[in-house]
């Protein structure tokens, strides 16, 4: 029987009973439970094996809940706050003393954002508490941007997927920290740098951290196929490699003629670098399933959201 279902209500009644449960955002399907439960948070950890040291995601249902999560909020996340929430920003904050250390791998910082999906943000209203949830996926497999992706990874796992249709940005959202008061990006995502850029001026990057990471999504290997893939400039080039391999391409725009290829897919004929992310981690999902021997996955321009899906494509290639 599947664990998909639009019931609100019954979502609320799980997560209340300190159950974990799917539920849908913008950016990617999250793996959510209270908060302030132990054993929710510690399931959410065990059921995704992701590691303690990898800090959670607070979601909140409005900018008017940012004073219970964070002990200090610099101007600079403020004004990004009321850009673009809600929205895929999040912004790590020094966090209340409320805010429990399992969330936080032990950091005195809060990753937190106002997920943009109507589905959500009505349950996030109806609950007395906030969400932590992380993608719903087993640690370091492709986020999933349906119903459909998470029941196929936990249907013997988790007792319900809250269902919001398919997500409409398909990447997860950028990642925002402060030093000294001033915005360092720790995570490309579904806000452009440019867009960020032109609220708070110039910004810093820094985007990698296998240790201890400030923020979700810094680890070298994440978001990958259980099929070797490759990122590359030139996919004709690339494909000369594999003559005699069941190969799937990954294009931006254009399909590409070779005898080797097996299964393709464009992410936007028009190019249009939205359409283009909305679809990537559906595509990989797509192409996991065709038993190929490789994926061979095309570079983007290497500004606005194609920074960001490139992010992607380079982490799903680490090996």
């Amino acid at each position: 029987m599947s664990i998909i279902s639009k019931d609100i209500s019954k979502a609320i009644e799980l997560l209340s009973a300190e159950d974990i449960i799917a539920i849908p955002t913008e950016t990617v399907y999250g793996l959510a439970g209270n908060i302030y439960s132990e054993k929710a948070i510690t399931s959410i950890f065990e059921t995704k094996k992701r590691p303690f040291f990898n800090p959670l995601i607070v979601h909140i249902s409005s900018i008017d809940e940012l004073s219970d999560i964070a002990a200090y909020v610099p101007k600079k996340a403020r004004l990004l706050a009321e850009a673009f929430w809600p929205g895929p920003i999040t912004l790590v904050l020094k966090k209340k003393a409320s805010i429990p250390d399992l969330i936080t791998a032990g950091k005195d910082t809060v990753a937190v954002r106002v997920p943009n999906h109507p589905t959500t943000l009505e349950l996030l209203r109806r609950l007395d508490f906030p969400l932590a949830a992380p993608s719903a996926n087993p640690f370091s497999s492709i986020s999933p941007t349906t119903a459909q992706h998470v029941e196929s990874y936990f249907k013997d796992q988790i007792k319900m997927v809250l269902d919001g249709g398919a997500c409409t940005s398909g990447i997860e959202s950028t990642i925002i920290g402060f030093e000294n008061d001033e915005p360092i990006i720790y995570r490309l995502g579904s806000t452009s740098l440019e867009d960020i850029e032109a609220v708070v001026g110039s910004i810093t990057l820094m985007t990698k951290n296998d240790v201890a990471p400030q923020a979700p999504g810094m680890l070298d290997r994440h978001y990958a196929p259980k099929t070797k893939t490759i990122l590359t400039d030139n996919v004709s080039e690339e494909l000369k490699g594999f003559p005699d391999k069941r190969v799937g391409v990954l294009v931006f725009t254009s399909e590409i003629e070779h005898p080797s290829i097996n299964t393709q897919i464009v992410l936007s004929r028009t190019g249009d670098m939205k359409e283009a992310a909305s679809h990537l981690y559906d595509a990989l999902h797509q192409l996991d399933v065709h038993d190929l021997d490789i994926i061979i996955a095309e570079r983007f321009p290497d500004h606005g959201l194609g920074k960001s899906i490139n992010d992607r494509l380079q982490r799903a290639t680490a090996s």
